[in-house]
């Protein structure tokens, strides 16, 4: 595999040329929202001028909308490593999980336990604790306080035969840490408990296969991967066909539509797919051996709408399937794994770099796994303090040097508490992407040792 061709990279995100008092901007606000490809500017403005019409109707801009659709549904599929029909999109990754713990709820009975946990941001907490209501009782994990990571053996010791649900998240948006979902989900199914995740912080930074994890319900937003306002919900097609979501009557039952409340945000899809292409370039980049015609086509049939012809289940069902964009999908589903690992190695690189040089700083404290040989269990998002000054402080002194970093908990206010930090300020959180350089990290130990 080839190194990430950063130069490339940086040219493909319009907004990294900006300047702020004269300095360039150096974006390390990632985990609140990455910045966008220009391909993903030109999806959007297209859609607006070319198919702005809402779906099924019997004209060509509708009927355009509803390939889009169609295409923005595989397009996730290939990402996530489901099927086109455990897809759902919605407002955000919260709405969505409040649609999802309603239509849960409707089975549970008063005494049915759902466990959360210390290290989750709220958006996996209160749709959960907001079916106390029932009589449902919420059972927290703790952490350890240490590295911020999630203390496994407390898990095990409040499940039980009641739990009907354990939500947590792959990782953590304050703190970086990675949890072990695959072996949370087999511990939680030899409960008969479901397992709901929250991979908006994780999506970013690692290739994701919810087929392999086995994990019930995985939710991530595409804005945080260099698309729009997206929520995405991939869901077991035996769940969404069980649980009955709260719609209106003319909605349809089918799946996964009936999920969908109201008209989705076609320009948002629109720049969806395109944020995905721009990842399956990527991914041709690193692996240059990607069969370059495959992908050709594979981009012309998402304009088609006709990548549902993915799934080996349609093909079945095909008189005369067509094969060529059954290869095209499995070129783009490999290029989604060579890019997503090239990002994952990379950023490693950055992280080693950026906390190894924090922690040479005198009076701060960095919260979170530190010890490069298990940086395998974190992403390159890092939250700091520095003694005698608050994070919006040292945030503020950054931005006017045109770095962008986020300051306070972040909605993971459960482990902000945890921490003691949450009424003073909470944290400062510096967080990568693949678009940032080592040449940044220079910058910002710079700058904080300067403010130090």
């Amino acid at each position: 595999m080839e190194s990430l061709d950063i130069k490339w990279i940086r040219s493909q995100f319009p907004a990294l040329t900006q300047t702020i008092n004269g300095k360039p901007a150096i974006f390390f606000d990632g985990p609140g929202g990455t910045q966008v490809p220009g391909g993903v500017l030109d999806a959007i403005s297209d859609y607006l001028v070319r198919s702005n019409a809402n779906a099924h109707g019997a004209f060509a801009t509708s009927m355009r909308t509803d390939a889009l659709i169609i295409s923005a549904r595989a397009a996730i599929a290939d990402f996530l490593g489901c099927d086109n029909d455990e897809v759902v999109f919605g407002a955000n990754m919260t709405t969505l999980t409040f649609s999802v713990s309603r239509a849960i709820g409707r089975e549970l009975q008063p005494g049915d336990e759902i466990i959360v946990t210390d290290l989750d941001h709220a958006a996996n907490i209160s749709p959960w604790y907001a079916l106390e209501e029932k009589g449902v009782i919420i059972r927290t994990v703790d952490i350890n306080i240490t590295d911020c990571t999630l203390d496994l053996n407390d898990l095990e010791k409040k499940i039980n035969s009641r739990t009907k649900l354990v939500a947590v998240t792959y990782a953590s948006n304050a703190v970086g840490t990675i949890n072990d979902i695959a072996k949370i989900v087999k511990l939680a199914h030899n409960f008969g408990a479901l397992v709901y995740v929250d991979a908006v912080h994780y999506a970013p930074h690692a290739p994701i296969n919810v087929h392999h994890l086995d994990c019930d319900f995985l939710a991530c937003s595409a804005y945080k991967f260099f698309a729009p306002h997206v929520g995405i919900l991939y869901g077991k097609r035996e769940h969404l066909t069980k649980f009955s979501p709260y719609k209106v009557k003319p909605a349809s039952e089918e799946v996964p539509s009936r999920w969908e409340t109201g008209t989705l945000n076609h320009e948002g899809l629109a720049g969806l797919v395109a944020a995905i292409n721009y990842l399956t370039k990527l991914g041709c980049h690193v692996s240059p051996t990607l069969d370059n015609e495959l992908l050709s086509s594979l981009i012309e049939a998402d304009r088609e709408g006709l990548t549902t012809f993915h799934c080996p289940r349609f093909l079945t069902e095909i008189e005369q399937p067509n094969h060529e964009l059954a290869s095209a999908y499995h070129s783009r589903r490999a290029a989604l794994l060579s890019a997503m690992s090239a990002i994952q190695q990379y950023e490693r690189e950055l992280s080693k770099k950026l906390i190894s040089g924090l922690l040479k700083i005198p009076g701060l404290t960095l919260y979170g796994i530190t010890e490069p040989s298990e940086f395998t269990s974190r992403t390159p998002t890092v939250s700091i303090r520095i003694e005698g000054k608050t994070p919006a402080t040292i945030a503020k002194i950054l931005g006017e040097q045109g770095i962008f970093a986020w300051y306070g908990n972040f909605y993971a206010t459960n482990l902000t508490e945890k921490l003691d930090v949450e009424t003073s300020g909470g944290l400062l959180r510096i967080g990568l992407a693949h678009y940032n350089t080592a040449a940044e990290i220079d910058q910002l130990l710079q700058t904080l040792n300067e403010i130090v």
